[in-house]
């Protein structure tokens, strides 16, 4: 009996990056390695699912051992990652259509997508119109996303070190105003991404272990902003302690559901461009209470801190590139890899899956009882759930005082292909 001739794999990284996603990459095409009769070369989009779209594919297999193995260690998204959201089957068939024209064109047999809950959308949907098409191709999603908003999984790769990030920056500020706040600032208002789900800003909350320690007040997203009670606890933070240090969501709203800060502009997944909550709520403090303030917004700082990643996260990242691989292999379609906690202390999980429809563009908000009664800081249950999240080091190797990250080759893939993409 002949055997079958090992098909290739396609990879690619979706929306905003994190500082793990690489490992997550290092997971998937360390482990194709290992399983050469079955897996040929492992091809990755330049810039996400563009690179599908436009054959514009990276051959992986040009990277050194070493280069791959240095992704483990490196952050942002070493292949390009890009926002842009395939709309559905019945809006938008040529897209997919043209995605299963350049796998069969490339003999891709196994599709490998990096992102959150719009990416597993279209993962999904990519196993489908193969099936219609006669064209099965093994879709396998590998969750990502610093906001922490998946369903089913017990956290999401590239959330704990964000976590730690955040956690460590308004603990570090906190001490910053307290010293200075007798004669200059009083109110410091760090801004924290999570458009509608307030992980990030609970994350915040760690660095608070005793009464007086910042973060002394946090906005969550899930809990509308209440401007009286908000500046109540502001002036008697600052009457009590000094100062006062305030962690706040992008994503915070208004009673009606109106963000706080919303530019007007959307993005290519048609979401609301956020961002300058900060500067709104510090502005608040000081037409009302007079206090002097500063305000930061970590933006991309939070997301791309790679030298101080959660070990937890890092080891999660690449377990989860591993599995996906492994259940590719096993024949599981339409599936994704998850993260299942079996224990709290010690804190302990395992590799669980769960099919790709019960995760698609559902998102999993901060519970209520992970939020204190006043709606203004987290829980004991929030700190059991995030602590574990943050545990660890896992620095990045230095050079001349500097982390030092790889850079790949991205050697392109000779094209196929007579026709473009028109999109």
């Amino acid at each position: 009996m002949v055997a079958a001739k090992p098909r290739n794999a396609f990879y690619a990284q979706s929306g905003g990056v994190t500082a793990v996603i690489n490992a997550s990459a290092c997971g998937v095409i360390e482990t194709a390695r290992k399983h050469p009769d079955r897996i040929g070369k492992v091809y990755a989009g330049r810039h996400g699912i563009l690179g599908a779209l436009r054959e514009d594919l990276i051959d992986t297999s040009k990277e050194s051992v070493e280069a791959i193995r240095a992704l483990r260690h490196t952050p942002a998204g070493a292949f390009g990652s890009a926002r842009y959201k395939l709309k559905g089957l019945d809006q938008n068939r040529a897209e997919y259509e043209r995605l299963i024209e350049v796998f069969r064109a490339h003999d891709i047999g196994y599709f490998f997508y990096n992102g959150g809950g719009d990416s597993q959308d279209t993962c999904h949907k990519v196993s489908q119109i193969g099936e219609e098409l006669g064209y099965p191709v093994i879709c396998v999603g590998v969750p990502k996303t610093i906001d922490n908003d998946l369903p089913h999984t017990d956290c999401c790769p590239g959330f704990g070190s964000v976590a730690k990030y955040v956690a460590t920056s308004i603990r570090e500020a906190g001490y910053d105003v307290a010293s200075m706040a007798e004669t200059s600032t009083k109110v410091f208002v760090l801004e924290v991404m999570g458009r509608h789900a307030g992980w990030i800003t609970a994350a915040c909350g760690l660095a608070s272990e005793k009464a007086g320690e910042a973060p002394h007040i946090l906005l969550f997203p899930e809990i509308p902003f209440d401007q009286a009670a908000f500046l109540a606890r502001v002036d008697a933070c600052v009457r009590e302690y000094g100062h006062c240090v305030i962690g706040v969501s992008e994503g915070l709203h208004n009673a009606d559901g109106s963000f706080m800060a919303d530019s007007g502009m959307r993005d290519a997944f048609g979401h609301a461009q956020l961002g300058g909550v900060a500067p709104v709520i510090a502005n608040l403090v000081k037409q009302h209470l007079g206090y002097k303030y500063h305000w930061a917004v970590a933006d991309y700082l939070q997301r791309a801190a790679r030298h101080i990643a959660s070990k937890t996260d890092v080891k999660q990242a690449y377990a989860m590139g591993k599995a996906a691989v492994e259940l590719a292999l096993k024949g599981r379609n339409a599936v994704m890899p998850t993260i299942v906690r079996t224990s709290d202390v010690p804190y302990q999980w395992k590799v669980g899956s769960v099919a790709l429809a019960s995760v698609a563009n559902i998102e999993h908000k901060l519970p209520r009882d992970y939020i204190t009664a006043d709606g203004f800081h987290i829980t004991p249950k929030a700190r059991r759930y995030l602590a574990p999240l943050i545990a660890g080091e896992d620095y990045p190797p230095y050079r001349d005082g500097l982390p030092d990250y790889v850079r790949l080759r991205l050697a392109p893939v000779k094209r196929k292909l007579k026709t473009d993409f028109a999109g």
